[in-house]
């Protein structure tokens, strides 16, 4: 059976034909010894066909196909052109040798050639790969390595622009160090409490906050120097002043051990490390809130944007998460729990990260996995119209998290839950009228840009004017008594035409009316006339 080979090379496809592989014998030992000599592998490769791509941009598409596994019509028409033809009853008498194996199921679901990829084929490829340019006569030296280089570049510079592009990179990002900032602050705001209660071990109990008591610490430094002057500056940090009051009181009577002016520094300089770390993990809250009200609307409405995002993290992206079925989603973040069950033959977790929201810590013991279930196939939902939408909006979240809330009520009370259907209609219904309430906002818009630019005009006029001369003024107040004299003239003229058509009306009507009186008249005499002919002939009958 022949055996062809496809190479998809820098500057275009290349066909080859592999024969007399008895000599070397279907072993990838010694196909792998043979390839370094190009004597002994020109023999059995020869150079069948070659199409070379048009442009750079078209190499790029060419390149990105062949990545994703899919057959390109040029590529298609190439092999069609130089390989022999497949009957639909007899087997063919060759085989097609590849690379990859995704496009070569493409191509045998295509064309139905029969396709081949292993180890002797890639040994065979590899030798073609070593020596291509000798193939090629044609090719300059340092053609091929520049257009290797080139397409390296600009497939590099398109998957690096496409994930520039996809902004929910920020927000993985943003999650982990989120995450990263909770860990740290904790464990600062301990080493604060355990350092400065050597020095004040009262104000731990009255203050429970991590970021106030690092506040107070850094506010009261040495507790014997606390007087009554300093309750106002302590009731503004902690908002309260009995516990303002009661700190004064523990620092009079405290049980703790003096410090040195340098050790009170250091405690202080460490307290404001970790209020400003409090404060920056409370700045990058807030930005991802921003985003995830971007990129993922309806998700964390439905959710939070915390759950969110941790679930877009786990996914990797977006289009992964909404490529996820509710099953796959339910469960993420599960994954040692849901292999040791599967190991043990034991009960497989309900839930993951979606566990971190607040509807299954609402609902009861027996409802948590029914719930999970019913949120996660609501979560898959919000996150595909996410991913798909053109225009982002929070009225999918919106009606999606009443339709949890009252799956909740049916759980709880037994309330029966609107249906699906009914839900997404009312939705859309909703979207698209604020899709027509945005464009109707935006044509006002435009014409009182018009408006105001007319009003600059006039105002410009009007200050022009002031610097006009008299005689203009005069001359401009006269072309409009004028205008005024003409349109009372076109008026009076209108009202004239208006009264002579009337009067033509009327005459007209009087016209037809004696014209209808005359030939009244005249039939009158005509039937007359008749009546006595009628006499006459019956008097002389009778005579």
């Amino acid at each position: 059976m022949a055996l062809y080979l496809l190479y998809e090379s820098a500057s275009g496809y290349a066909l080859l034909h592999a024969h007399g592989l008895d000599e070397i014998g279907q072993n990838t030992e010694a196909v792998r010894n043979s390839i370094t000599d190009l004597n002994r592998f020109g023999k059995v490769v020869q150079l069948t066909a070659f199409h070379p791509f048009e442009s750079a941009l078209d190499a790029l598409n060419q390149c990105n196909a062949v990545s994703e596994g899919l057959m390109t019509d040029e590529l298609r028409s190439f092999l069609e052109l130089n390989l022999p033809k497949v009957k639909g009853d007899k087997k063919p008498k060759f085989k097609l040798g590849l690379v990859d194996t995704k496009i070569g199921s493409h191509i045998h679901e295509v064309t139905k050639i029969p396709c081949e990829s292993g180890d002797f084929v890639h040994e065979l490829l590899r030798g073609v790969r070593l020596h291509f340019s000798k193939f090629l006569k044609d090719l300059k030296p340092g053609d091929l390595e520049k257009a290797q280089l080139g397409l390296g570049h600009s497939y590099s510079r398109a998957k690096v622009k496409f994930n520039v592009n996809r902004v929910d990179n920020m927000v993985i990002q943003a999650i982990f160090l989120l995450d990263t900032l909770d860990k740290d602050v904790n464990s600062f705001s301990m080493r604060v409490r355990e350092w400065y209660s050597w020095h004040f071990p009262e104000l731990v109990k009255i203050v429970n906050d991590n970021y106030l008591y690092a506040k107070a610490a850094k506010f009261i430094e040495d507790k014997s120097k606390l007087t009554e002057d300093k309750i106002p500056g302590l009731t503004d940090i902690l908002g309260d002043e009995d516990k303002a009051k009661e700190i004064l009181e523990a620092a009079k009577a405290s049980m703790g051990q003096d410090l040195s002016p340098i050790d009170l520094i250091n405690v202080q300089q460490f307290a404001q490390r970790v209020m400003d770390l409090s404060e920056y993990r409370r700045k990058l809250y807030d930005y991802l809130v921003t985003k995830m009200s971007d990129i993922a609307p309806n998700l964390a409405s439905l959710i939070g944007e915390v759950v969110a995002a941790r679930l877009i993290s786990h996914a990797g992206s977006l289009t992964n998460l909404a490529k996820c079925p509710s099953s796959t989603l339910q469960i993420l973040g599960a994954e040692k729990a849901l292999f040791r069950a599967l190991k043990t033959k034991g009960n497989t977790p309900k839930y993951g990260l979606i566990f971190h929201s607040s509807f299954i810590g609402r609902a009861s013991a027996k409802n948590k996995g029914r719930m999970a279930r019913y949120l996660a196939n609501k979560c898959s939902i919000a996150s595909r119209i996410d991913c798909f939408a053109e225009n982002g909006s929070t009225v999918f979240g919106e009606k999606l998290r009443e339709q949890v809330e009252e799956r909740l009520d049916f759980y709880d009370n037994g309330v029966a839950p609107r249906k699906n259907i009914d839900v997404m209609k009312a939705a859309i219904e909703i979207n698209q009228n604020k899709d027509t309430e945005m464009e109707t906002e935006e044509v006002p818009t435009e014409a009182s840009g018009k408006k105001s630019k007319k009003k600059k005009s006039k105002a410009a006029a009007a200050e022009n004017g002031e610097a006009m001369d008299e005689d203009k003024e005069e001359a401009l107040e006269d072309s409009k008594s004028e205008k005024k004299k003409k349109e009372k003239r076109k008026m009076e003229q209108q009202d004239k035409d208006v009264k002579n058509s009337d009067e033509q009306d009327r005459t007209a009507k009087k016209k037809k009316k004696k014209s209808k009186v005359e030939d009244g008249e005249d039939l009158q005499s005509a039937s007359e006339i008749k009546k006595k002919k009628k006499k006459k002939s019956k008097n002389e009958d009778d005579e």
